[in-house]
């Protein structure tokens, strides 16, 4: 019996995926770095594993016939991946739910730590050595929204709980979840906005939160409220977010995320006072990159031996099918 062929799409100057080396004697691994190599690789492809969205580069090496029967993405979010081969075949897609959890929901604590201690007027003041004694907010009693309830947004919703801070979320149904007071159907938004302190955003992107936070939702939020996004940028309108944070209706944002990566050099966000932005990289903990190829192996094992593989999307929705 041969061997299955599995190729990995990655990014030119990326290292090869710690733990693969466990897959030898069981799989073909090939690595495909460049257009030429996935050329050449992907007609053989069973299962493709992606590190890297290159997607306009996928789509047009596409091979017709296709052996593919697996696709596993290293990320929370797949929609970068939902090219039309991918999206309107039966080839199912994993994702690496549960990997960047604890580190995303750590760093949202931290990123409400920050505003509600007024870390970034302290930083300031330090650079114009001056002594200013100021109060800061308590957590506690404070009141958080997070928009997509899925396995990141529990994990916030877990940690934010753990500081006394009364969470509720919102999902494409309305549920009872422990880990939140409550989670409503999405369309609920705009009524649960004026009640939050925080507004936590971990959704997928999709056709229905893409262009979320607009203007009008930002007006609906609560004065002074701080907007968090560990989601995906699109989601949220830059130039109205940034309307919204001058004017003063924002208290803060925190952004890991945004509609366009890299964020340019001369964008304005970046010499906003009360900003704190980060280069898409709020769940890489250290040794993020082992955990995601012992995912891919154990999963890989479960698909040799014909069991449920696990973490399936919903290719519509971008959630995960058995979350």
């Amino acid at each position: 019996m041969s061997k299955p062929v599995i190729t990995v799409l990655m990014a030119e100057n990326e290292p090869t995926m710690p733990g693969l080396e466990a897959l030898e004697g069981q799989a073909v691994v090939r690595e495909a770095r460049h257009r030429g190599e996935l050329e050449a690789a992907l007609p053989e492809t069973e299962i493709l594993l992606v590190t890297d969205f290159r997607t306009d580069m996928l789509q047009e090496v596409w091979p017709d016939p296709c052996k593919i029967r697996w696709i596993h993405a290293t990320s929370a979010g797949v929609d970068a991946l939902m090219i039309p081969p991918v999206r309107d075949s039966d080839i199912p897609v994993t994702n690496a739910r549960g990997i960047f959890d604890r580190g995303i929901a750590e760093y949202v604590l931290g990123a409400l730590l920050l505003f509600a201690k007024d870390t970034l007027t302290n930083l300031s003041l330090m650079k114009e050595h001056r002594w200013q004694h100021r109060e800061t907010h308590l957590l506690r009693g404070s009141r958080a929204l997070v928009v997509g309830a899925g396995s990141i947004g529990r994990e916030v919703a877990t940690v934010l709980g753990a500081m006394g801070v009364s969470v509720v979320g919102t999902a494409r149904n309305a549920r009872e979840d422990a880990a939140f007071e409550r989670v409503h159907a999405q369309q609920e938004l705009p009524d649960l906005l004026p009640e939050a302190d925080y507004v936590i955003i971990t959704a997928p992107l999709t056709p229905q939160t893409e262009g979320l936070f607009d203007a009008d939702q930002f007006l609906r939020m609560k004065p002074g409220a701080v907007l968090v996004n560990v989601g995906r940028g699109p989601i949220v309108e830059t130039s109205a977010l940034l309307a919204a944070l001058q004017s003063g209706r924002l208290g803060g944002v925190a952004l890991d995320v945004f509609e366009e990566e890299p964020l340019h050099a001369n964008h304005p966000l970046w010499d906003e006072p009360n900003a704190m932005l980060s280069a898409h990289m709020a769940g890489d903990f250290i040794g993020w990159r082992a955990a995601l190829g012992q995912q891919f192996v154990d999963n890989f094992q479960r698909w040799q031996k014909g069991e449920p593989l696990k973490n399936p999307v919903s290719k519509e929705h971008g959630y995960v099918s058995n979350a």
